[in-house]
């Protein structure tokens, strides 16, 4: 995530900018992220997150390693664990007056497996390279209850964020100048993964796919209600990136020996950037834009050419209709005052009405103001 103080794209002689990206590690698009935006302003101030404090050093080590002269400061989250993201939230606002730039680009991929059988068929059918380029049909996850008894995949890559965004508004909105959420999606986001009825995905095997399309739908309705507060949000794809995660997904030999084809693929799909450098490309894009002039409804992908160009393609996100669909999950579930999103004991769900709900079964939203006012 990244927070900042709001200057022009290549910042304001007066006034450094403060970054945030959580989940940095020592390899990935989120490292490649921090020093990437460290060569387009190097006054900017880093503050980097990851899921505990030795890992949050050592993503501070290896930047400074790179851009010795640069302001990089830590702190610890786990956006799958509730309690970890509200007391991230507090610290935030001890450290900083406002945030201009909030990278939300944490996620997990749980125990995922691929779909040799569909791989097959898509080339019987000639659907192969479109399953590559987005993995449809072809990757499927075990999914499980977190400590808060919500999907641990929708808590990590949708949820948590979005409890973060809320509490730290009063560092995002309002301010002289706009401020940025940047989405890290995939192009794994489907409506088809999507369920109204099962938001969690608890019933399915594509719950990373639904996350991800949430994430895009999110971001949508975000825009809606608060750019005119000064807050305007975005989604980007980093493409195909060989990272920690996707080493997760096939033995690393197997991944050796795919690579010489994967580097030919690219002169086909655009989209397999396969390094993290590659891969950040939209981020560091989007820090340079002015916000007021970008599509809200565009998902901005990471692009690499067959020769090695890096470049940012815009594309429609794909949404649902804006009633009983996954839009009008969005409103109904994110924004109206008649609910509230809490974590139960009986691990029931994430929606329920206030009305009737003991406040002994909220957890850590205050329980009082949230029956009074729902989550937003």
């Amino acid at each position: 995530m990244g927070t900042g103080t709001g200057t022009e794209c290549r910042g304001s002689p007066t006034r450094p900018r403060n970054v945030f990206p959580p989940l940095c590690p020592r390899s990935g698009v989120g490292l490649a992220l921090c020093r990437r935006l460290l060569e387009e302003d190097g006054r900017i101030h880093l503050c980097v997150a990851c899921r505990n404090a030795p890992k949050a050093e050592a993503a501070r080590d290896a930047i400074l390693e790179a851009h010795p002269a640069a302001q990089v400061s830590t702190v610890e989250v786990d956006l799958g664990s509730l309690a970890s993201v509200l007391r991230a939230a507090r610290e935030l606002r001890c450290r900083f007056q406002r945030l201009d730039f909030v990278y939300l680009n944490a996620g997990i991929m749980p125990n995922p497996h691929v779909n040799f059988k569909a791989l097959w068929k898509g080339l019987l059918t000639g659907k192969l390279l479109h399953m590559l380029t987005t993995a449809e049909g072809v990757m499927t996850q075990t999914d499980r209850l977190n400590g808060d008894g919500l999907q641990e995949v929708f808590a990590t890559n949708l949820f948590g964020h979005f409890i973060l965004i809320r509490q730290l508004e009063s560092l995002l909105c309002g301010n002289e100048k706009p401020s940025r959420l940047i989405w890290t999606s995939s192009s794994n986001a489907r409506e088809s993964a999507f369920s109204l009825s099962d938001y969690q995905h608890a019933k399915g095997q594509e719950s990373y796919s639904s996350s991800k399309y949430a994430t895009d739908l999110t971001s949508v309705v975000l825009n809606r209600r608060l750019n005119k507060q000064g807050l305007y949000s975005s989604v980007v794809c980093p493409g195909l990136v060989m990272s920690n995660m996707t080493y997760r997904i096939l033995p690393v030999f197997l991944w050796t020996l795919l690579m010489p084809i994967m580097w030919l693929i690219r002169f086909f799909a655009k989209t397999y950037t396969l390094t993290p450098f590659n891969g950040a490309e939209a981020h560091v894009w989007l820090f340079k834009q002015k916000p007021e002039y970008l599509d809200a409804l565009a998902k901005y992908h990471s692009c690499t050419s067959g020769l090695g160009k890096n470049y940012v393609e815009p594309r429609k996100v794909n949404r649902a209709a804006p009633c009983g669909g996954g839009l009008g999950w969005a409103v109904v579930l994110l924004w109206s005052r008649n609910w509230a999103c809490v974590g139960c004991r009986e691990g029931l769900g994430l929606s329920v009405r206030l009305s009737g709900v003991p406040p002994a079964l909220c957890w850590g939203l205050g329980a009082s103001r949230a029956g009074q006012e729902g989550l937003w």
